[in-house]
């Protein structure tokens, strides 16, 4: 019969108890939540931090067809 069949035991208990098997357990999770947290970063919009420091009105002239109007 297939390990599988015999009730999931698919590795003996001593190598789960194993600090290498903690290991790598650890290894396994902190990559699975660091790729997760790049995919959702990459669904979200951009963040644009130039807009931050700098004033709304950015143009030094008008572009207007009014060339006295207010910029």
């Amino acid at each position: 019969m297939s390990p599988l069949i015999l009730g999931f035991r698919l590795l003996p208990e001593s190598l789960l108890h194993s600090e290498a098997y903690l290991v790598l357990v650890t290894f396994v999770s902190v990559n699975t939540v660091a790729f997760a947290a790049l995919s959702i970063a990459k669904l979200l919009p951009p963040i644009r931090v130039a807009g931050w420091f700098t004033s709304r009105d950015r143009r030094a002239e008008t572009r207007s067809i009014y060339p006295d109007a207010k910029p």
